[in-house]
């Protein structure tokens, strides 16, 4: 099923009548490569695909329906309202961000979704201790990543938080692998007490 949030201030409450247990959210899922991989592996999670193109949703709801994933929710919406206020206080046990789009000019960086603003009201949708993965094969703004996130002390390096998932990758990962070029990744615990 494809909730659509784009254009609305309504707060999407996951699984609502469910299991209230926190989801694992895919910002930007994309072709669904490694969200469908997510839930067919852990079908005892609740997993949020979201991307703003309703087309690629529309692909990946059919392959979770031929999949049997009934754990699988999608949500068209845009990243930063999305965890600005569209999902619930402390609803989301880890973050994925793979691949976003580097805007690599100078003149596009500030469409560059990881920025300051972006990570503060990240942590408003994270459980304490919840986790953010990111992935990219740009390696200037994995370096910009890097240094952002060291300048904020409520998120703490965790790496081996993404070990149970190291092993799932996005279409573009892929596509960068077989050329040669590598995306590495890396994880953040977030501590509110910092």
């Amino acid at each position: 099923m494809i909730h659509i949030l784009t254009g609305t201030y309504a707060v999407f409450r996951p699984g609502e009548g469910r299991d209230p247990a926190p989801a694992e959210l895919d910002l930007g899922c994309g072709k669904g490569r490694f969200t469908l991989d997510l839930a067919a592996r852990y079908p005892d999670r609740r997993v949020l695909g979201a991307d703003v193109m309703i087309g690629r949703l529309r692909k990946v709801a059919r392959k979770a329906e031929n999949r049997g994933l009934g754990n699988l929710e999608l949500l068209r919406a845009d990243n930063l309202d999305l965890v600005a206020f569209q999902l619930p206080p402390a609803s989301v046990r880890r973050a994925h961000l793979l691949c976003p789009d580097p805007w690599p000019k100078e003149r596009h960086r500030d469409k560059r979704l990881v920025n300051t603003d972006f990570l503060c009201r990240l942590r408003r949708v994270l459980v304490p201790g919840g986790v953010l993965h990111l992935a990219t094969d740009h390696d200037p703004y994995f370096a910009d990543w890097q240094r952002l996130l060291a300048a904020l002390p409520f998120f703490v390096r965790d790496d081996s938080a993404i070990a149970d998932v190291a092993d799932l990758q996005t279409d573009f990962e892929l596509l960068w692998l077989k050329q040669g070029k590598t995306v590495p990744h890396m994880a953040f615990r977030y501590q509110p007490e910092a």
